[in-house]
């Protein structure tokens, strides 16, 4: 699985900190190993440990996180619900899914759930470490080209080609619409620039108006939010 870094679709704010993590798995080895490689950098900090993920939702209760490492196969409550919950509650932390896995059916139910990445256990400690500090930022550790393929997987599931946009997407203009497909489409600011003929300063900004419209934190759930919807099967097949 391709785990190239987009460009941020907005301007991440500026740390004010190391970024504090938490790592959430249930096997005890692997969480020290993951905890020697973050503790090891000037700009992160392990500050807890879980063992399964409602462990995690108990532990998320007493302390602050930025950015959580969470398993998807856990006893009690698996990295996907304890996500979704997380998202519930309106926590921080950014949530990156680890998996020994490469399965679609992972990958998109994390993303669905509100997971900011999806990231294989095996994953090499320098691809590990970009991503945090990408999510961190804002940024979603999942390529379009990426997204757009395991969404592709579940087309059966979406709305037909007879049915009209949703409603919830009439707050965002044509322009909007417009980004919006480009964006599902996995394409890149710069391609998405080159295409409207736009700068990619204006780009920028258009996606950032669409999340803050929509009420989604980055560019995967928009992605997400077009495949449900049915933008892209209504308006750009």
């Amino acid at each position: 699985m391709s785990q190239t870094l987009p460009e941020a679709p907005y301007d991440a704010p500026e740390p004010t900190g190391p970024i504090r993590i938490v790592l959430v798995d249930d096997q005890e080895l692997l969480r020290t190993g993951f905890r020697m490689v973050l503790n090891s950098q000037p700009d992160m900090a392990v500050v807890g440990e879980a063992g399964d993920g409602q462990a995690a939702l108990d532990l998320m209760r007493t302390l602050e996180a930025d950015v959580v490492l969470m398993d998807v196969r856990m006893p009690r409550l698996d990295g996907v619900a304890a996500t979704r919950e997380l998202v519930v509650r309106g926590e921080r932390p950014r949530v990156l899914m680890l998996t020994t896995f490469d399965l679609d059916e992972y990958a998109f139910a994390a993303l669905k759930a509100g997971a900011s990445g999806f990231l294989l256990k095996d994953v090499p400690p320098p691809d590990l470490l970009a991503a945090i500090r990408a999510v961190h930022s804002g940024e979603a550790v999942v390529a379009p080209s990426t997204t757009r393929r395991l969404l592709d997987k579940f087309a059966p599931l979406l709305p037909s080609e007879s049915e009209p946009a949703p409603p919830e997407l009439d707050v965002l203009t044509e322009r909007e619409h417009e980004v919006l497909l480009l964006v599902a489409q996995g394409m890149s600011n710069a391609e998405i620039a080159s295409k409207l003929f736009l700068s990619e300063a204006t780009v920028k900004t258009h996606v950032g108006r669409i999340l803050m419209k929509l009420g989604l934190r980055d560019r995967v759930q928009a992605v997400v939010l077009a495949y449900e919807t049915g933008l892209v099967k209504a308006r750009g097949r």
